[in-house]
C-alpha cells in the first residue's frame, strides 16, 4: 500500500495525505465535466476533509469520483458532479 503522506503541496503544511488526494479527486472530476477551477478553489465538504470532519460516508463517495474518473463515462461524471458535496458553486472564493 502507498503512503497516502507522500502526496501533497511542496511548502505547505496542510495540503498533504488522503484529504489532498480527495480533494484532487474532485477538482478532477470538475475538470472532465468542463468546470474550471484553480488547484487551490475548495467547495463541498472539501474544506470539512481537509479539517479531517468527515468520515467514512465521504470515502465512498471520493471512491465512487475515482472510479468514474478513471472510466470517463460522461453521464456518471455529469451525476455525480450534480451531488450536493461535489456540486461547484457559480461562484468560487479563494
Amino acid at each position: 500500500m502507498i503512503d497516502p503522506h507522500m502526496f501533497g503541496v511542496a511548502g505547505t503544511d496542510h495540503a498533504w495525505g488522503p484529504h489532498e488526494i480527495s480533494g484532487n479527486a474532485v477538482r478532477d472530476l470538475a475538470a472532465l465535466c468542463k468546470q474550471e477551477t484553480l488547484n487551490w478553489d475548495e467547495w463541498g465538504r472539501m474544506t470539512a476533509a481537509y479539517e479531517g470532519e468527515t468520515g467514512p460516508d465521504y470515502d465512498q463517495l471520493i471512491d465512487g469520483v475515482a472510479d468514474a474518473c478513471s472510466k470517463a463515462d460522461p453521464l456518471t461524471l455529469t451525476r455525480l458532479l450534480a451531488h450536493e458535496d461535489l456540486a461547484v458553486p457559480q461562484r468560487l472564493v479563494t
